[in-house]
């Protein structure tokens, strides 16, 4: 077990928000969280996060790192308010809220499946993946299955993939697997690259946009100069701001004024709305 005391975390937030579809909450209220070579569970206790888990190996390391904790979210929150006080009760309403860092393969496919689909969808046809051809782990007394390697996801058909009820996306996801698995796309290559040239890389894949690969990066690569647009954003946007209600010109102002934090604005923002 490893306790980190004094975290800037509202966990639930953190957990539920949207960014994290493999996650399964406990009658004691605690979370189980699958991650890439294990399964996590996580509390609060006040201040203290605590965390067990299915390997102890290197565990405090593992969460600081998937909980984003070498970010100082104070600053960030204050930054904001500073380029834009009238975001001052979104920002504060999201005190806690912090960007996972998963796993960028598991990013790259739940992305491409996200597209057009509703979250318990997503989650169903993630978890239904994961069941049929991951590890399994057995934990807390349930069993959990570990996300596919790409070895293990390159042996899989269209029609394997159809039958995870992922719709026109299972074209899209096998062809990913392809590139990924063939070298045309390298997901550690991404890290060389800035976030703009990167987006243009992923939307080599056929099936990732522009908002799908702002998604990949943000949640997959820690990117929180991105922007992921959709309607919802741009009306958002246009509602706080006088611009043209357009995904390219909310992007270019987000990234004027919001600079390194566009993707954290966002966030806030779609976290306030929806809590309300």
């Amino acid at each position: 077990m490893v306790e980190i005391k004094n975290c800037d975390l509202n966990l639930c937030d953190t957990i539920t928000c949207g960014q994290l579809f493999r996650f399964f909450k406990l009658d004691d209220n605690t979370y189980d969280v699958v991650i890439k070579d294990r399964v996590i569970n996580v509390s609060m206790n006040n201040d203290t996060l605590i965390i067990k888990s299915s390997n102890e190996d290197n565990l405090e390391n593992i969460v600081l790192n998937y909980f984003d904790f070498d970010h100082d979210y104070n600053i960030i929150r204050d930054k904001i308010i500073n380029i834009d006080n009238d975001l001052k009760d979104i920002v504060n309403s999201s005190k806690g809220l912090r960007m996972l860092r998963q796993d960028p393969l598991e990013m790259v496919i739940s992305y491409i499946v996200s597209a057009n689909n509703k979250v318990e969808r997503i989650q169903k046809s993630i978890n239904l993946l994961c069941e049929r051809y991951g590890k399994k782990i057995e934990y807390n007394n349930k069993i959990y299955y570990l996300f596919p390697d790409i070895e293990t996801l390159n042996t899989l058909t269209v029609e394997n993939l159809r039958d995870l009820k992922i719709g026109f996306r299972d074209k899209y996801v096998y062809g990913a697997i392809k590139k990924i698995y063939n070298k045309e796309i390298d997901l550690n290559y991404i890290n060389e690259l800035n976030s703009e040239d990167a987006i243009k890389y992923l939307m080599q894949i056929k099936g990732i946009g522009y908002k799908v690969a702002s998604c990949i990066l943000l949640f997959g690569y820690n990117r929180f100069d991105v922007f992921p647009v959709d309607t919802w954003a741009i009306k958002q946007m246009c509602n706080i701001y006088d611009i043209k209600p357009t995904q390219k010109e909310v992007i270019k102002f987000a990234k004027e004024k919001y600079k390194d934090l566009s993707a954290i604005v966002l966030q806030y923002m779609f976290h306030t709305l929806r809590n309300k």
